[in-house]
């Protein structure tokens, strides 16, 4: 079942009427619970066991971890002296410390293990459980598989220890847990989300008013038509060149390169879309995750803007313990590349037909170029006619190409994990010639628009995203819930009539 798919639309309508038919909060719980775990079982069913039990050690560690925050043994002893108060409080946060390392290398083990597992048992990345162990163990291969979502799933989990452990309330009610885990909308590509902020909204949740109805199902056809309509078809012509990069010229590696910047964009931002849309009409509320991050004039404000809330996560979870910018320039650089790297492991995988090195360079150019950019907000304000002159329109016009290139030249990583591939493209930028009939088969036969069509559609797109940005923020001019409504059966139809027939797996379904 996948977002873009009747049986999809049918599956949230069941579950929307049945979840507002209900009154109790626990029924309420429950449906969603089960509706989700349908969700998931029919992508991946033998991976639903896993994170139940990854769901409940959380739940207990949690419950673990707030429960001893004080010694409540002495809690009401008056007469207890300060020293033996002293010990107790200390003996206290020594258990919480050691409830909490249990629970990070917990999720990190189950993270690292399904994703960089092969690395360590080189022969299970060679062959089926039957070939590497012996016959009699074929029955393994699906359960070896990494759980789709494992990351994001991983994370909302250290988040939710850490949180209890910083202060926050624990979770006392599974039902209310699990549901919060599994919420299906976000199950698997996120926006990744705290307990505390979606249990809060359990409290006051009511039916959404007529707009807020015209917003969910605003998001859930602009979403579809991201993926569907756009994503989709920039795909095919993404994989035409790159599975056939040696016949591909120079410019054709550079369209591929921007489409493939592009795809990912929509194909992800379209994914969340329809994740907050589907929220909306059960009445909750997800995260923003992308606010024009091509649109961005620094790498620090692109990853402000990209991906929204993994950024939030690396900073409170990672940048910040790790000191953040309070301990001088050289400390905050080795930070900012610690973080980085880490945001390419959590992206990479090793598998036997991954090569995570390629997510690590990506990670490492992101480090560096964060590095540079701290580096040159130092210079900058040292003298005043350099930092007049970044906000000049020149400064502004180099600043965004300089962030841009960056961005998408990384992207080739990203695409191309192995690296033979990746520095094949590359080596091969300028200057090498297609070959005859790649043209013929590529752009004629399979898209049908040649290389000057699909430079302006591309060019379309990024003109689009600048119009949408100066209609939404300087004009502040926006749809009101009636014209969403009037659209939405023309998104769906514009997308049943031009997505490709067989529609592209989203792209962060691998991480």
């Amino acid at each position: 079942m996948t977002f873009i798919s009747l049986l999809y639309g049918l599956f949230l309508i069941s579950t929307i009427v049945l979840y507002w038919g209900f009154q109790n909060r626990s029924t309420r719980l429950a449906l969603l619970l089960f509706a989700s775990l349908i969700f998931y079982g029919s992508v991946q069913l033998q991976s639903v066991p896993l994170l139940l039990l990854s769901a409940i050690v959380n739940f207990i560690l949690g419950r673990a971890i707030g429960d001893d925050r004080t010694p409540i043994r002495y809690k009401r002893d008056w007469k207890l002296s300060n020293q033996a108060w002293k010990a107790a409080n200390q003996s206290s946060q020594y258990r919480r410390v050691a409830l909490l390392v249990v629970g990070i290398v917990f999720n990190v083990l189950l993270l690292l293990g399904f994703k960089y597992g092969s690395l360590l048992f080189p022969s299970s990345a060679e062959g089926t459980a039957a070939e590497v162990l012996g016959r009699g163990w074929g029955w393994l291969d699906p359960y070896l598989i990494a759980p789709l979502g494992i990351s994001f799933f991983t994370f909302e989990c250290l988040a939710y220890l850490i949180d209890v452990y910083r202060g926050a309330p624990i979770s006392r009610d599974f039902l209310q847990f699990s549901a919060y885990r599994f919420f299906f909308p976000k199950l698997i590509s996120g926006p990744i989300t705290r307990y505390h902020q979606w249990s809060e909204q359990l409290e006051k949740q009511e039916l959404p008013a007529i707009d807020r109805m015209g917003e969910g199902l605003w998001l859930i056809a602009s979403g579809s038509i991201k993926k569907g309509l756009l994503a989709d078809n920039l795909g095919l012509f993404v994989d035409l060149c790159f599975d056939n990069m040696q016949r591909a010229g120079s410019f054709d590696l550079w369209l591929a390169i921007v489409a493939y910047g592009f795809q990912l964009y929509l194909d992800f931002s379209g994914y969340v879309d329809i994740a907050r849309g589907s929220a909306i009409l059960l009445g909750g509320t997800l995260p923003v995750n992308f606010d024009f991050p091509y649109l961005t004039t620094s790498i620090a404000d692109f990853w402000r803007r990209w991906h929204i809330t993994l950024g939030d996560w690396l900073r409170n979870y990672l940048y910040f313990p790790l000191g953040g910018s309070r301990r001088g320039l050289s400390r905050t650089c080795i930070n900012l590349m610690v973080v980085m790297l880490i945001a390419g492991i959590w992206h990479g995988s090793a598998g036997s037909h991954l090569d995570p090195r390629g997510y690590l360079v990506w990670g490492a150019l992101h480090g560096l170029a964060l590095v540079v950019h701290r580096w040159g907000d130092v210079l900058a304000n040292r003298a005043d006619w350099v930092k007049a002159w970044w906000r000049s329109v020149p400064g502004t016009v180099l600043a965004w190409g300089m962030t841009q290139g960056m961005v998408f030249l990384s992207w080739v990583f990203f695409r191309l994990p192995d690296l033979k591939e990746s520095g094949w493209v590359m080596q091969h930028l300028w200057h090498y010639p297609a070959d005859a009939q790649f043209a013929q088969k590529v752009y004629v036969e399979s898209l049908g628009l040649g290389r000057s069509e699909l430079t302006l559609l591309l060019g379309a797109l990024t003109v689009g995203m600048g119009v949408a940005y100066l209609c939404d923020r300087g004009l502040k001019l926006q749809l009101n819930w009636p014209v969403k409504l009037l659209l939405v059966p023309a998104c769906f139809y514009l997308v049943w009539l031009l997505a490709p027939q067989n529609s592209l797996p989203y792209i962060y379904f691998e991480f």
